[in-house]
This record gives C-alpha cells, structure tokens and sequence, in this order.
C-alpha cells in the first residue's frame, strides 16, 4: 500500500512488480541478475484516484500509458532491485501528485491602449527606416 496524501492511498492489486535485466551499473553482474524494475499502475481501474486526476496524469504520462489504462514506471538506476523498487516508487509518487494539483487557469487580457500606439509607432518608424534603404536617383 503506497500513501500518497490523506486522502489518496493506493493499494497493493493496483499494482504489479516485474523485474527485468537492467542495462545500468553493474559491469558483468549486469549480464545475470534482474535489477531493474519496471512498476504497472493501474491507474484507469483505481477507484482512489478522481477523474480530472486520471486525465492529467495520462496527459503527463505521453508513451508510459498503455491502451488498458495502466501507467508503466521503470527504474534501472541503481544495482539492486530493493533500491530500484524505491526509485519506481518514489517516480509513481512524484507523478500522481503532479497531477493532483490542478493548473491555474489563464484569464486573457487585451492590449492597453498606449501598448497598442506604441507598438504601431515602432512599426511606422521600422517601415519609415526601410523605405530610406533602396535605389539612389541618379540626378
């Protein structure tokens, strides 16, 4: 069970352990034991976690989402599987309260007025610049 807030707590069937062969440090260990972790979450079936929550988080997860729902965390940092079993963890934490916290929305603004003179006045004085630049009369 992985606590992530006072209200959001995730259970164990939510998630599943495999371990892999890791391509990290570990110099010839690397070739025989399965070190790295890869951690499944998941995240479309959890009844944990609110629907705006599930949308950011797919949005936030791009290629770790799969087409069931799952999110898929690996962790092949470090050369052993207890340390890289934290690490999956700590990332899965990281990102779900990334996605708890809800962006700011943009309220759009319009351009003062004297904003709006200025900038047409640069854009009169560029245009005034260029036209100086051409062909010489020859009288």
């Amino acid at each position: 069970m992985i606590v992530i807030n006072d209200k959001i707590t995730l259970q164990d069937w939510e998630l599943t352990e495999q371990f892999v062969r890791s391509s990290g440090p570990g110099g010839q260990n690397v070739n025989k034991v399965s070190t790295a972790v890869e951690l499944r979450f998941e995240a479309e079936r959890s009844p944990n976690l609110p629907g705006d929550v599930k949308a950011r988080l797919r949005r936030a997860a791009g290629r770790k989402w799969t087409k069931d729902g799952a999110l898929i965390i690996t962790a092949e940092k470090h050369r052993s599987q207890a340390m890289n079993r934290e690490e999956a963890e700590k990332k899965l934490i990281d990102m779900i309260r990334a996605a708890l916290h809800r962006p700011k929305r943009r309220i759009p603004t319009k351009p003062t007025r004297a904003s709006q003179r200025r900038r047409i006045e640069a854009k009169k004085a560029t245009g005034q610049k260029k036209a100086l630049r051409g062909s010489v009369d020859p009288e």
